[in-house]
């Protein structure tokens, strides 16, 4: 028995076969960056929006798509892919034109979902629509950065939006039948262990379909490296994050899809922790210490359940 329910899992189950994202860059912008809510992103955000991956932004998004196949082609022979808009804020702008790139996104016969990553302030009953009536051709799925639910932390990042926020959008996504895949960033400064652990039980009882355990990572060009430079932000061994990953697995629905255990950043960039970088590394001790410690994903969901540990959706954080 698998230890946890992973993407790769899930997709040989849902499609029958192996399937790859193709990142891509809509051309969005963020309210985080605009001067609608801030003009200088999350803490940890870098100049490409977290689209380190995703394919060069110029020519439209047919040609971005061929060039991302092109890149996995010898990896995916007959394959099928999810078009994955990445960078940025994936539902800000205008509707015609996400319904333009969006449509253009899903056309093609090997394209199995298509997957939009935005903010959960920014799906307005015009946009929920819109991905509803896509959803009815192909499957559409909406990735929400929540990052934590602690307000102390939401303040440090930047982030910009109160936990209801998402709760609200989670709600409205679920009601029109759009799943959603929620973000967590492991390892803000000054959370516990028990602190990221919260945020983690949080997601499984939110309504969420999946979530992305993403350890902090500090790049190069972010303010996030300015602070990590004056020493106010220490980073996790592998040893570390790796038990904090089986605790976090443990409190989750069984059957919820991790689409990520951790991430690596674009390794010109990344200033710590270097460990991060040697990914095969990485997810070989992950897999070898679930092993040995015997994780399963969910062992401790249905006790929790029974002892009546809830999320409070109502919870009000107090954003300056």
């Amino acid at each position: 028995m698998t230890a946890y329910r992973s993407f790769n899992r899930a997709m040989q189950e849902r499609f029958g076969c192996k399937v790859y994202k193709l990142t891509l860059d809509g051309g969005m912008t963020c309210p985080n960056r605009d001067g609608t809510i801030g003009s200088r992103g999350c803490i940890f955000c870098s100049d490409v929006g977290s689209g380190e991956f995703a394919a060069p932004a110029c020519g439209d998004i047919r040609g971005q798509m061929e060039r991302a196949k092109a890149s996995v082609e010898r990896k995916n022979r007959g394959g099928k892919y999810i078009a994955y808009f990445q960078s940025f804020t994936n539902t800000y702008g205008p509707l015609p034109y996400l319904e333009t790139v969006f449509r253009q996104a899903i056309e093609p016969e090997d394209i199995v979902a298509l997957s939009v990553a935005t903010r959960p302030d920014c799906l307005s009953p015009e946009v929920v629509d819109l991905l509803d009536r896509l959803n009815r051709y192909k499957p559409v799925w909406v990735e929400l950065g929540l990052q934590t639910i602690h307000a102390a932390s939401a303040r440090y990042i930047r982030r910009g939006y109160e936990l209801p926020i998402y709760a609200e959008a989670v709600d409205r996504l679920k009601s029109a039948g759009i799943e959603v895949i929620t973000h967590v960033i492991l390892g803000l400064p000054g959370e516990s262990v028990e602190d990221m652990i919260e945020t983690v039980r949080y997601v499984g009882r939110s309504g969420a379909d999946g979530i992305k355990l993403q350890l902090l990572h500090v790049l190069e060009g972010t303010d996030l490296a300015e602070e990590y430079r004056a020493g106010n932000v220490p980073v996790m061994s592998l040893e570390a994050y790796i038990a904090l990953l089986e605790d976090c697995l443990a409190v989750l629905p069984p059957d919820m899809v991790i689409h990520r255990l951790t991430g690596d950043g674009a390794k010109r960039s990344l200033l710590a922790p270097m460990w991060t970088g040697d990914k095969k590394r990485v997810l070989n001790a992950m897999q070898a210490a679930f092993l040995r410690d015997g994780i399963q994903q969910g062992s401790l969901y249905q006790i929790e359940e029974t002892e009546g540990i809830y999320p409070d959706h109502n919870q009000k954080e107090e954003m300056t």
